[in-house]
Formats: structure tokens, sequence, C-alpha cells
């Protein structure tokens, strides 16, 4: 049975991937802050195992990691997803709390997740695994007042290229998938937002269609790599605008 770890399993992208990857007859690690949610799946899938951790926190990202590993035999996938959107704002008017907050989860966490991940699928026999990183569409342009995501992300496409690059002589691909607005309780938010503003409304596409990108990234053998891909709602203004 292949497997995978999910961080920022209990919501959004995150869950709408385990539970295709659960439909797929994978053994899914479910890691995020949660129990209730995770363990809510975990009750309706055998191969469900959920992980109660804080990304930002590295002892519990490892232990998440070595528990997953000694259930599952080996790690093949993790898909790199835990993520935050602080309050809009321009950088004068970001609380420097804030700042840090993004800086934890959105890079320092997929730093660690990924760490851990690396360590593993370099020590198994066979060797070799793959790495998804989450981007976003901010990783190509901004958001007005997105500031701390924006600058996470555009960082997380540095970690993709140079993971990709270490990894190859361990057989460890890394890729990434920037998401353009699938309808998650984030997006939501958003959305709200814009209308209570009188702004523009994002356009969004399906939580399942951004699902089922990763598991074709997945689903590839350790010879192809989709090293960046780009899965956005057909309506969204065209990413090269600033």
């Amino acid at each position: 049975m292949n497997s995978i770890l999910i961080t920022g399993a209990s919501s959004g992208i995150g869950r709408a991937t385990a539970e295709l990857f659960l439909a797929e007859g994978w053994r899914v690690g479910m890691l995020a802050r949660r129990a209730d949610v995770l363990e809510e799946l975990a009750a309706k899938h055998d191969a469900a195992v959920p992980l109660v951790a804080d990304v930002t926190q590295a002892d519990q990202v490892a232990a998440a990691f070595d528990s997953f590993t000694a259930r599952a035999g080996r790690l093949d996938v993790l898909f790199n997803n835990a993520g935050i959107f602080t309050a809009p704002g321009t950088i004068d008017e970001i609380p420097l709390d804030h700042w840090h907050s993004a800086v934890a989860v959105n890079l320092s966490g997929m730093f660690l997740a990924a760490r851990c991940a690396f360590a593993a699928m370099r020590a198994q026999q066979p060797q070799g695994g793959r790495i998804i990183n989450n981007g976003s569409i901010s990783a190509h342009v901004p958001r007005p007042g997105a500031v701390t995501y924006t600058t996470t992300k555009h960082a997380i496409t540095g970690l993709t290229r140079q993971l990709s690059l270490d990894g190859r002589p361990f057989d460890i691909a890394c890729g990434q998938i920037d998401i353009g607005n699938a309808e998650t309780p984030m997006v939501a938010e958003l959305k709200q937002r814009a209308l209570a503003e009188g702004g523009e409304v994002p356009e969004t596409m399906a939580v399942e269609d951004a699902a089922r990108s990763v598991l074709h990234m997945a689903k590839l053998p350790l010879a192809a790599n989709v090293q960046f891909m780009t899965v956005m709602a057909t309506k969204m203004p065209y990413i090269g605008r600033g």
C-alpha cells in the first residue's frame, strides 16, 4: 500500500486530499492540531492515521513522522500543505506577531516537515520518495494587502527548487502545486471580506479539483516529476498581471 503524509489535513485542501487518497487505496497520515477532526476522519477509514502535531514545533513534527513511518513501513509522499493567511494590510499596518506566525507556519513549518520527510526517504529501502509543496498563486503574483502570505509563499518556491536539486542523488523528487482559489474555508473568508468591503469577489473552483491534481503528481514514477503545477479557477485574473 502506497503511503502519504499530509500536513494541514483537518480542513480545506488538506482534508479533501486526504479523503481522495484514502478512496484511492493509500495509507494516509493526517497531520494537524485538531485531534477531534482527525479522529472523526480516521474512524471512517482503516488506512487513515491521525497525527496530532503543531507544524511549528520541531519535536512534534519529528514524532509524528516517526509514528507514521513505523506504522506504514515507509513514506512514499509528503504533501506539505499546512498554511495560514493573516489579516490583510500594508506592511506598516501588519502586527509583528502576524508576521512571525506566518513565517512559523508557512515557511518554518514546511521546512520542518520537508526535513523529516527527506530524512525518512533517504534512509528507507528502497530509497526515495516525493515531496509536494503547496505553494500558491501568491508564489507568482501578490494579492492586495497580503505581504505575509506572499512573502512566505515565494520562499516556498526556493525550498522546492533546492529540494528538487538536493534530492536527486537519493531518488527524492520534489514538486510544487500552486493553487488558485480552491473553495476552502480560508478562501470563503476572503470572499466574505470582499463582499463586505465592496471589492471584487474572487472566482473559485472546487477543492476536489486541487486534490486530484495532487494525486496526479503523487502517482508519477520517481523517474518523472512535475516540478511546478499551477491549477486555478478558470475565471481568475491572469496570474502574470501585477
